[in-house]
This record gives C-alpha cells, sequence and structure tokens, in this order.
C-alpha cells in the first residue's frame, strides 16, 4: 500500500461527521425492516441485510453497532434500541457452546453498555450492572471451556469446527476472556478446580502466533513473514501440530486477510490489555516480558505483511494468493478495483485491519519507538481515509449496508454476483459494518481526546 505520512486524525474529522450521519441511516433501515425471527442478519443481498445459517456470530455486532452509535452522536434512541435488545435477545449466545465467538456477541453488546455505564454516559444502575457484569463473567468461563490440550501442556480455545480446529478468528474473540477475567472470575472445573482465564487466554494467544501466524523462518516451503493460516490442525490423540488449513482462504499455504486482520487486531488489543496488568499478576504464566514480546512479533510481522501485500488505498483482496491476482499486473501498485478485478476485494478486512494499525502505531509511540509506530498509525489513516469514502462508503439511501465490497465466503460461493459483474461486490457485512463503526469511534476520540477506547474498558 501507499501510505500518506503526512495524514493526521484530525483530517478525517469531517468525513466522520458525514460517516456517522450516513450510519444513522443506514442503522434506521435495518432496525425498521429486519424481522428477528430470521435469526441474524449476516450480509446484503441486493443492498439488503439477509441471515445465513452457519453459526449466530454476528447478532452482537447488529445491536453492538446502535451502542457505537449513540457514543458517537450522543442520540439516545440509539442506546434505548440497542440496551432494550441485548436485554431481550442476546441471553442465548451468553450460554452458546457450540461457538468461538463470544468475544464478537457478548463483548459488542454487554461489554459496550458496561463500558458506558462506568463512563457515566449510561445512568447509573446497580441491579443493571450486575447483570452485565454476570453476563460477561459466564460468556468467558463458555468461552474457555471450548478448550484442546496439545503436547507441551498449554492449550487452545478450539473453532466450531471441532477440538482439533484452532481457528486464526478466535484471537479477537479472547476479549471475552480478558474481560471475565478482569471482572475477577474464575473457571470452575471438575472436583471444584478453579482455572485461570487468564491463563487460557495467553496461552490461546500464544499458540496462535506460534501455530497460525508465520515469520519467515523455514517453517515450510510458503514461509513468508507476516502470511497467516486461517487454520491450525492438531491430532487430538497426542495434541500434536500436524497442518495448516483454511476454511475461508484460498487454500491453507496461501492468506485470507480477514483471517489476517483478525491477528492484526486481535494481537495489537492484547498487548494493550497486557499493558495495563500488573507483572505480579503475569509472573506465575511466564515471564511478562516474553510473553509482550512474542505477541508484539506476532501483531508487527501481520502489520507488515498486510502494507506490503495491499493495494495502493489499503483495501485489501479477499485472499493474497487468490488465483486471479496473478493476470492483474501490479495490482499493489494501482488502488483496488472493487468492481473489475478478477477477484473479488474484501473491505470487511480493511475495516478490522485499520484499526489493527492504529492500535499498533500508538503502542510503539508510547513504547519509544516513534518511527515504527509513526508508519502503522499512518498506514490506519490511510486505510480509514479510503474506507469512508466512495467506492467503500455506502451513499445509496436504499442501500442497508454502510460499507460496500465485503465478502464472506468465498470458496462456498455465498457472495453476491450483481448482474453483469464477473466478481462478488457492491454488498456489505454486519461485521464490516461494527467493525468501520468501531474504528470510527476511536478515530472520534483521538480527536476530540476523549476516553481512549479499549475493549476492557467495561472491566476497569
Amino acid at each position: 500500500m501507499r501510505i500518506d505520512e503526512e495524514l493526521k486524525p484530525a483530517d478525517l474529522r469531517d468525513a466522520l461527521d458525514g460517516f456517522w450521519q450516513l450510519s444513522g441511516r443506514k442503522l434506521d433501515l435495518l432496525r425498521k425492516s429486519w424481522d428477528a425471527s430470521q435469526g441474524a442478519p449476516v450480509f446484503t443481498i441486493d443492498g439488503r441485510y439477509t441471515t445465513r445459517g452457519w453459526t449466530e456470530w454476528t447478532q452482537g455486532f447488529m445491536y453492538g453497532s446502535a451502542l457505537l452509535q449513540f457514543d458517537a452522536t450522543g442520540d439516545e434512541d440509539w442506546l434505548q434500541w440497542g440496551r432494550q435488545e441485548t436485554l431481550e435477545r442476546m441471553a442465548v449466545h451468553v450460554t452458546h457452546f457450540g461457538v468461538h465467538d463470544h468475544g464478537f456477541n457478548n463483548v459488542s453488546t454487554y461489554g459496550n453498555l458496561l463500558r458506558l455505564m462506568k463512563e457515566s454516559r449510561l445512568q447509573q444502575d446497580d441491579a443493571e450492572r450486575r447483570l452485565y457484569e454476570l453476563a460477561l463473567k459466564a460468556s468467558g468461563s463458555v468461552q474457555a471451556r471450548r478448550w484442546t490440550q496439545i503436547a507441551d501442556g498449554s492449550g487452545f480455545i478450539h473453532s466450531f469446527n471441532g477440538p482439533h480446529s484452532l481457528f486464526v478468528d478466535t484471537i479477537r474473540s479472547c476479549r471475552a476472556l480478558a474481560v471475565a477475567h478482569q471482572l475477577g472470575h474464575v473457571m470452575m472445573g471438575e472436583n471444584d478446580e478453579r482455572i485461570s482465564l487468564l491463563e487460557r487466554l495467553l496461552s490461546h494467544a500464544l499458540n496462535t502466533a506460534r501455530y497460525n501466524v508465520y515469520y519467515g523462518r523455514g517453517r515450510d516451503a510458503y514461509d513468508v513473514a507476516g502470511r497467516v493460516a486461517h487454520e491450525a490442525i492438531f491430532n487430538v490423540t497426542d495434541g500434536n501440530f500436524r497442518c495448516p488449513g483454511s476454511q475461508q482462504g484460498y487454500s491453507a499455504l496461501t492468506t485470507w486477510t480477514r483471517g489476517l486482520a483478525w491477528a492484526m487486531l486481535g494481537f495489537a488489543e492484547q498487548l494493550e490489555y497486557l499493558a495495563m496488568l500488573d507483572d505480579a499478576e503475569l509472573e506465575p504464566l511466564g515471564k511478562p516480558a516474553d510473553i509482550a514480546m512474542e505477541m508484539l512479533e506476532a501483531a508487527r510481522v501481520t502489520c507488515d505483511f498486510y502494507i506490503d501485500n495491499t493495494p495502493a488505498d489499503g483495501i485489501p483482496y479477499w485472499d493474497t494468493g487468490a488465483p486471479g491476482l496473478a493476470g492483474m499486473g501490479d495490482y499493489l501498485d494501482r488502488p483496488s478495483e472493487p468492481w473489475d478485478a478478477a477477484e473479488p476485494v474484501d473491505s470487511s478486512a480493511a475495516a478490522i485491519g485499520m484499526q489493527g494499525l492504529l492500535r499498533l502505531g500508538r503502542l510503539m509511540k508510547l513504547s519509544g519507538a516513534e518511527d515504527d509506530g509513526h508508519r502503522y498509525e499512518q498506514a490506519g489513516l490511510t486505510v480509514a481515509r479510503h474506507l469512508l469514502s466512495e467506492p467503500y462508503l455506502s451513499v445509496n439511501d436504499e442501500h442497508q449496508g454502510l460499507i460496500l465490497h465485503s465478502i464472506y465466503h468465498r470458496p462456498n460461493g455465498w457472495d453476491h454476483f450483481p448482474e453483469g459483474r464477473r466478481v462478488p461486490c457492491g454488498e456489505s457485512s454486519m461485521w464490516g459494518d461494527y467493525h468501520a463503526r468501531e474504528a470510527a469511534l476511536w478515530l472520534q476520540r483521538v480527536i476530540e481526546d476523549g476516553p481512549y477506547l479499549t475493549f476492557f474498558g467495561c472491566a476497569t
């Protein structure tokens, strides 16, 4: 990508104002038309949100988006709707034992509500606060229960594919464990065994860094620094790693860019969380500096790979090894082409990844690495400038989506092809819209010198 070295957060103020106005209109369209009995909205087809039965991992993004809209604009109508729908519809997600998505659904809803209450943006109510806390504690334990132990005695939270499967996505969803731990919760196992949620979080994060992220050290013939495997597969009988895999990418040996973005943001956020903890809390689990260094390496190498393998405007194609890219010439030296390329772009990867770049940039600056921090921050701002404008910002008042050109599951053929187009394009996703809103709120608070936005702000 071509990084704009001069862009400042304040330069995006007008774009953010327009973004939130448009965001409110899109949410209103969805609220008026969505039938909750259908399940959760997942992605749009011809501009209207539809469901897709696989797992119900996007419902929290719908109601969480309303809470972010209130946070950014102060419009209490969105607070009341997001709060009401969370209380009425999200309890099933708190105790959903079949998914690895608790940090997506529950921290985006109960977590945002609790954070707003702690920031005194929501009226103080002790009973309601305790309800939010209980939901987050339970969610963290349910997520942590999906545990697979591996040969070295550590382990990971396995995906819905089964106990053999470590998804890179889950690094971002692990914030459910972090929040529950910060609220003082301990998971209880057989014979009243007390299981540390922090220990499980760190074990999962480090194994994601070791098995899903590549570092150019000759691990295999396709070991390129920063490349990410969507899935790491283990033999559950002896706990040994067997091979990389992919469910939503082109192959196990290419990089699905939304998986890359989950790693970028997930590791950056966990580094922010680690920096908040006392070393004494971490020392029983390993040397704090070593833990942080391993996560920092994963965050940096994935962000570097994104920068090096994304078109000039910072919006990536859906997989860096997608076969059609080979016939597109110097596609990295020009802006992304969502309508006419041989392969589709995935704007949702940009929405997620830009927040990872921005957070890592801030972390690096705080640590004294000013030059490196500036590079990541400017890369994140560059992505934001393009994502918050056409052709990615959805300005059609009849289209329910906010960010266009998102891809869900290319291998399964689930994405919509507009008439006359050779690739899926022109549609939005619930996760892409939510993460664009979340990144926009992060930027707005930076511009206004407001409280720094973190997922664990609800638990501190």
